[in-house]
């Protein structure tokens, strides 16, 4: 399976991904604005309009304040509680490795929005016929053994695209060569299933803006739980809205017979 270890350490912040991520999936630029102990960050977060997005984190490492760049993205979990918590299978995890989207299919519920361990999917508020937007990992390229756009123009090898398995050994060995560059922990290795896109950092991930709370164990059983009455509860619904409709217009009918017989 296909995964992307992403260093924090080799990345210089020149948002070249993210420039790449836009191009390659034709996505509009977005307002630059200024945040304290972010700096000119584009844009405050993802977005329907921004997929990957280079984080500006001033931290102070031992007696100095420095920057720390992170990246924000779908992590393509390997067991994605948003493709188990929509109902019409919307959202995909394909055997490469990229969690994809069906917009042809969705129906606008949300509930991967609500299901997501990371806060990913985005809704197009500004669209008479939105669709839920995130990173899908350019399946397309994947799929021609090419690496996603934004792995492809990492000049500084920040990004790293192949199997998972090798990833993981090769993060491993970074921490070992270097222990006291790097935080001891590969974030995503392990994290709700493991996902295929890993972290490492020189700091600790929160600061980062990531979610060091949660469990080793995949969330999307706690979806499934959630999801199996949904088919029960509509059919149920749809006979209860059946069967109160033939009763209110059977009375009508008898109203109106009556009327009828009372007239004659």
């Amino acid at each position: 399976m296909k995964a992307m270890l992403i260093d924090a350490t080799r990345c210089i912040g020149c948002r070249a991904c993210q420039v790449a991520c836009k191009e390659w999936n034709e996505l509009p630029a977005e307002k630059t604005e200024f945040f304290a102990g972010k700096g000119y960050q584009n844009p405050r977060d993802l977005s329907s309009k921004t997929w990957t997005l280079i984080t500006y984190n001033e931290i102070q490492i031992e007696d100095r304040f420095d920057w720390v760049f992170g990246k924000k993205q779908c992590f393509h979990c390997n067991e994605p509680a948003c493709a188990t918590a929509c109902p019409v299978h919307a959202l995909e995890k394909t055997p490469e490795g990229p969690v994809i989207y069906h917009a042809d299919l969705c129906l606008g519920c949300r509930y991967c929005q609500l299901a997501c361990p990371f806060l990913v999917p985005r809704f197009e508020w500004d669209k008479a016929i939105p669709e839920i937007r995130k990173c899908n990992m350019c399946p397309s390229r994947v799929a021609a053994g090419e690496e996603p756009a934004c792995a492809k123009v990492c000049t500084t090898d920040a990004i790293v695209f192949g199997e998972r398995d090798d990833l993981i050994m090769d993060a491993e060995d970074r921490i070992r060569r270097d222990p006291r560059n790097y935080v001891h922990h590969i974030y995503g290795k392990d994290e709700v299933g493991g996902t295929c896109v890993m972290h490492l950092s020189n700091v600790p991930f929160e600061e980062l803006g990531f979610d060091t709370s949660l469990a080793a164990k995949a969330l999307n059983k706690k979806s499934e739980v959630a999801m199996k009455p949904v088919p029960f509860v509509l059919a149920g619904l749809g006979l209860t809205l059946g069967a109160v409709s033939w009763i209110v217009n059977r009375r009508i009918e008898n109203q109106q017979n009556q009327k009828v017989e009372d007239a004659s």
